[in-house]
């Protein structure tokens, strides 16, 4: 824990590692007063695409925790600046909320329907066969698919509901085209992480609830992978992995009391 505690910088998972729904999660508060206390670097990095930062730091200001919004990344902002890197300029037919729509404006990615360089999907509730047909056609004719992440699933108020991956999904069956994913585990989301907080991998930590995300992740960019159990996994599910955190804690809550 000690080794943990020393790190210069943190780049925390949200959704089960710090709040569930919209119910702050045990220790947290007591977690970010710390680091403040400290002077560490940290992040929120969420693969979550529907909400911009600004929306993220008032969620959490609702709940009682004040943070400034350059503390927050999404896996939006990533696939914006991995697309407008690969092609400037270029168009985009997007299945997606308005986090996702916003930042690819903010790249200057023009959204079209007709002919666009890109077939672009993250979470949505706006999602429906038409869309699906229209994503389909657009692939065929020529448009690269790419998703914002690769969860398969996710956590609302109402219990599990399908994620990214789950939506891409009938689009690659139906194209037979294989789609690249900018969220984590993608090593390059992580670097702009860890560019943000301007430390290197091995002066940080990854702390996450999913070992298919955000665990892998910190094993394959180099930083200290750390599971808490506040969120999806447990520790019957952590041993179906070929892979292990470094630590396993209840919440991070636990790092500030140690």
């Amino acid at each position: 824990m000690e080794q943990l505690r020393a790190k210069k910088g943190f780049i925390c998972d949200m959704d089960g590692v710090i709040y569930h729904g919209d119910r702050l999660l045990p220790g947290v508060k007591e977690f970010v007063n710390w680091m403040y206390k400290e002077d560490k670097k940290f992040l929120f990095l969420t693969n979550a695409s529907g909400k911009s930062p600004k929306e993220l730091q008032l969620k959490l200001y609702r709940m009682g925790l004040d943070v400034d919004e350059s503390h927050f990344y999404t896996s939006a902002l990533a696939t914006a600046k991995f697309v407008s890197r690969q092609h400037p300029g270029c168009s985009a037919y997007v299945i997606g909320d308005p986090g996702l729509i916003n930042a690819l404006h903010d790249a200057d990615i023009m959204m079209t329907e007709v002919n666009p360089d890109y077939v672009i999907v993250g979470e949505t509730a706006n999602y429906n066969y038409e869309s699906i047909c229209r994503a389909v056609r657009l692939i065929i004719g020529g448009a690269k698919l790419i998703g914002t992440n690769t969860d398969l699933t996710g956590p609302s108020e109402k219990g599990i509901i399908p994620a990214c991956r789950a939506l891409v999904a009938p689009i690659e069956a139906a194209t037979g085209k294989v789609a690249y994913y900018v969220g984590k585990p993608n090593p390059l989301m992580m670097r702009t992480g860890l560019k943000m907080l301007g430390v290197h991998s091995e002066e940080a930590a990854m702390i996450g609830d999913r070992m298919d995300t955000d665990i892998i992740a910190g094993i394959e960019s180099g930083l200290d992978p750390i599971l808490v159990l506040s969120g999806v996994t447990d520790r019957a599910e952590m041993e179906q992995y070929p892979y292990r955190p470094r630590l396993v804690l209840d919440g991070v809550g636990d790092i500030a009391e140690s």
